[in-house]
């Protein structure tokens, strides 16, 4: 069995599971996602930086931290046929917080009211039919930033007007969602392969809770009704290995975001579940999978 890791940069994440894949038996190829240089109108017969045919590989797990690099990664080699994890029509959906909207919405899972316009006074009569306060975003990012919560019109009125003079064609996309009045915590939920494996609650003063801000972890216990969200929330977006925010609403859980190349390196110790060795062993179940190789 071959398998590869596409990186950027090998953090803790990838040593924890180039880590579990070793206990396993199986040391994956570090592929850095800086060396590759792939030919669009060529089949894939190619090979990687280090000459190994792709057609070789089993798998391959995408780890990149730039988000674009993984995601036309992934389109590439799906497209020549080898088998990854994330696909690439899961990490497009997920990268995308208009598109995962729209998707949730399909599979009617719970989730924030969100809408979309693309001018200045367009936007404010979104955000007004929203309600105040409210919620804006990028519709790509991650780690809780350029997020702004707008409190009234005024608010609103300035920050559109920095985003349309300022930023690029992204952030002439107005993304807006109602805000959630949560108990000054959020959850982080890990889906792998359809399993609800473990959550985590992130609980800090400020609205943003991402252990990325300052949010603190502790174990937060993988209820019913989270695990039905999430799983139907991953089924949604086309599953694989996935963490899930979800809010504690006035109405029950929702789904605020999902990510495909989720950081953990926190979340083990405080629910006491080795997610590394969860997501090496779905990896390796699904190359075996893909072989008919018996475990």
């Amino acid at each position: 069995m071959r398998l590869g890791i596409l990186v950027t940069t090998v953090r803790p994440e990838e040593k924890l599971l180039i880590a579990a894949f070793e206990r396993a038996g199986v040391t994956p190829d570090v592929i850095l996602d800086r060396d590759l240089n792939l030919d669009l109108t060529a089949g894939g017969e190619q090979t990687t930086p280090s000459g190994i045919p792709w057609s070789a590989y089993d798998l391959i797990l995408e780890r990149a931290v730039s988000t674009s690099r993984g995601t036309y990664a992934l389109a590439v080699l799906n497209a020549w046929g080898i088998p990854t994890i994330n696909s690439f029509e899961t990490a497009r959906v997920c990268s995308d917080k208009l598109l995962t909207t729209l998707a949730l919405a399909r599979a009617h899972v719970p989730q924030p009211a969100a809408r979309v316009a693309f001018t200045e006074e367009s936007a404010l009569n979104a955000i007004a039919d929203l309600g105040y306060p409210a919620v804006l975003k990028p519709v790509t990012g991650s780690w809780g930033r350029l997020l702004a919560r707008v409190d009234d019109a005024h608010t609103a009125e300035s920050i559109l007007e920095h985003k349309f003079t300022l930023g690029d064609y992204q952030h002439h996309t107005i993304y807006a969602q109602a805000y959630v009045n949560k108990p000054n915590r959020d959850i982080r939920a890990f889906v792998v392969g359809g399993r609800t494996i473990c959550a985590i609650y992130r609980t800090s003063a400020h609205w943003i809770t991402n252990t990325a801000r300052g949010g603190q972890a502790s174990n937060c216990p993988v209820t019913p009704e989270l695990d039905d969200l999430c799983r139907r929330a991953a089924a949604a977006v086309g599953g694989g290995v996935l963490a899930m925010d979800v809010f504690e609403s006035p109405d029950g859980l929702v789904i605020n975001e999902i990510n495909h190349t989720m950081e953990f390196r926190n979340s083990s110790a405080p629910t006491g579940v080795d997610i590394a060795a969860e997501v090496a062993a779905y990896a390796l179940e699904a190359a075996r999978a893909n072989t008919g190789v018996q475990a």
